[in-house]
C-alpha cells in the first residue's frame, strides 16, 4: 500500500522532501505565485472539506479547478492524480449545505463526469462519500447508473467514513468494496485504521503527525530547531510515516459482511 504524507507546507514537494509521497491541499498551492518542480511523487487534495464548511458550497467552479490542476501538472510534475470536487457527508457539513447525502452523492457524481469532460487527460479521479456503509454502496451504485465503471479506475478515493471512530464497521466496508473490485485510496485515514485495513486500501493519507505534535508536551523529534513544537517538522513527520508503514496490515480483522 502506498502510504502519502499529508503536509501544509507545500513547499515540502520541491525542498527536501522526506521520502514518503505528499498529499498536499489546492488551497495551499493556490497560495503561491511561483512554483517548482517537484522532488517527489505526490497527489493533489482538492480541498472540498474547507470548502464546504467554510462557505456551504463549491465557490471554485469546475473550469477554475481544472485550470488549478492542469497549472500544478506543467510547473510541478508528478502528480500521481488528483481528488474531484467531492461533497463530504459529516453532518455537520451537510448542515452548512442544507442538503441530503443523497444530494451529496449525485453532486460528486456530477463534478466528476464535469471534470472528466473538461479535461479527460488530467488524471482526475472518482470519489465516494457517505455516512453510513450502506450510503458508500448506493454511490457505487450512482456512478454505475452514470456509465462509471468504478472497477476499472485507477484510483477511487472513499472519503468521510475512514476518519470515524468506530473502525469496524470501516473495515467490513473497505473490504467489501475491495472484494467488488475498487482500488481505493482512503482520505484521511485514522492512525489506527492502517494496521487493521491497510491490506485492503490501494493507498492512503495522513495529516495526523502535525496534530500529534501540536498536542503534545514538547519537541518530539528529538532534534533542536526553533519552533517549540514540531507541527511543521519534516524530522518529526518522518520518524512518524515510517513508524506508521511498518505497521500497515498487520492487525487485519475477519471481515464480517453487511
Amino acid at each position: 500500500m502506498i502510504f502519502y504524507l499529508g503536509t501544509d507546507d507545500a513547499y515540502w514537494l520541491w525542498d527536501n522532501t522526506p521520502p514518503h509521497p505528499l498529499f498536499i491541499s489546492r488551497r495551499r498551492l493556490e497560495r503561491y505565485k511561483n512554483l517548482k518542480p517537484a522532488n517527489t511523487q505526490w497527489s493533489l487534495d482538492s480541498g472540498g472539506f474547507t470548502e464546504l464548511n467554510m462557505y456551504g458550497k463549491w465557490r471554485t467552479t469546475p473550469h477554475q479547478y481544472i485550470a488549478q490542476v492542469q497549472r500544478y501538472v506543467d510547473e510541478i510534475g508528478s502528480l500521481e492524480w488528483a481528488a474531484p470536487q467531492d461533497w463530504m457527508c459529516e453532518p455537520f457539513v451537510l448542515q452548512k449545505t442544507g442538503k441530503t447525502i443523497t444530494e451529496h452523492q449525485q453532486l460528486t457524481v456530477n463534478n466528476y463526469l464535469d471534470l472528466k469532460t473538461l479535461s479527460p487527460q488530467l488524471p482526475i479521479i472518482p470519489a465516494l462519500q457517505g455516512w453510513q456503509p450502506d450510503d458508500y454502496l448506493r454511490h457505487v451504485e450512482m456512478y454505475d447508473k452514470a456509465g462509471i465503471d468504478l472497477t476499472k479506475a485507477p484510483t477511487v478515493g472513499m472519503g468521510t467514513f475512514c476518519r470515524r471512530a468506530n473502525l469496524k464497521p470501516v473495515h467490513n466496508l473497505v473490504y467489501r468494496l475491495w472484494e467488488y473490485g475498487l482500488k481505493m485510496h482512503g482520505f484521511g485515514v485514522k492512525q489506527d485504521g492502517l494496521p487493521i485495513m491497510g491490506n485492503y486500501l490501494q493507498s492512503a493519507d495522513s495529516l495526523a503527525w502535525s496534530l500529534t505534535a501540536r498536542l503534545a508536551p514538547g519537541n518530539l523529534c528529538g532534534t533542536q530547531h526553533r519552533a517549540k513544537k514540531c507541527s511543521h517538522c519534516r524530522t518529526w513527520a518522518t520518524q512518524w510515516a515510517n513508524n506508521i508503514t511498518k505497521n500497515i496490515g498487520t492487525e487485519a480483522l475477519e471481515p464480517q459482511l453487511f
